[in-house]
């Protein structure tokens, strides 16, 4: 039930946009315009219709007057006194009727030229709000077409949008890149400071040859030599005493059996 009234939310949002469109409102505000002023129109027309009765029926009850006189102008001339008289009663209120048509019939004149003055108001005023109208159904179709053209350009992409990336990668390329050659430094040094050990270690034993010959030549290893030479001659004294003991102890136990 909930998606369903969601549909109908949804189905009535879409309708009430479509009727809320403004080349749509605009289109039913020049109809209503126009409606109005043809209703205005007719009613122009209906009080226009009055004032003419008014007019005729002025016009009429004059010429009643007119005639009412002249008739009692015959009867008097007739001598008929009574006709006379009855003549000018009648003509008497019908002027009263002329009277009242005048008053009337002014305010009707008065009220058909302000209604004409409204309508030629009203005609000026629709055309210019259907001027106005078509303008603006213009502009609407202006706005709709940038909206498009600003809906197309939501999917380009521009080289400076990736400047970002390009920077980042630029500078882990040129991190890696010291990296590397720091690397290869360190290498470089290491293999150096091998060779450099090695020659030293090569003038070190070349130094001790000239040092040991250099001694030699000085006299200065004959110390040596000679603690050497007692060193060697105290072994053989132990190594003769230790034969000799053995040899004793030998002879020794040969005599015994005899």
């Amino acid at each position: 039930m909930k998606r369903f009234f969601a549909w109908l939310r949804a189905l009535f949002g879409r309708t009430m946009d479509k009727l809320e469109d403004p080349e749509i409102m605009l289109d039913q505000a020049r109809r209503d315009m126009q409606t109005a002023l043809t209703g205005n129109r007719e009613k122009a027309v209906q009080a226009i219709t009055q004032r003419n009765r008014l007019q005729q029926m002025l016009d009429d009850a004059t010429r009643k007057s007119a005639q009412l006189e002249q008739q009692a102008t015959t009867a008097l001339r007739q001598g008929n006194r009574e006709l006379a008289k009855q003549f000018l009663r009648e003509k008497t209120s019908n002027d009263t009727t002329i009277e009242t048509l005048k008053g009337t019939l002014a305010t009707a004149v008065e009220t058909v030229e302000q209604v004409k003055v409204a309508i030629k108001r009203q005609e000026e005023e629709v055309k210019k709000k259907t001027a106005e109208a078509l303008a603006m159904k213009a502009q609407w179709k202006q706005a709709q077409i940038q909206e498009s053209i600003g809906r197309a350009l939501e999917g380009l992409t521009f080289e400076n949008e990736y400047e970002g990336s390009f920077a980042a990668a630029r500078d882990k390329i040129k991190d890696k890149q010291a990296e590397a050659q720091a690397r290869t430094e360190m290498m470089a040094n290491s293999v150096q400071g091998k060779m450099m050990m090695m020659e030293d270690q090569t003038m070190d034993f070349a130094a001790e040859e000239e040092l040991a010959k250099l001694e030699e030549k000085l006299g200065l290893s004959a110390p040596k030599i000679q603690e050497v030479a007692t060193t060697t001659t105290d072994s053989v004294d132990s190594q003769l005493e230790e034969l000799e003991r053995r040899l004793g102890n030998s002879g020794g136990d040969s005599s015994t059996p005899s």
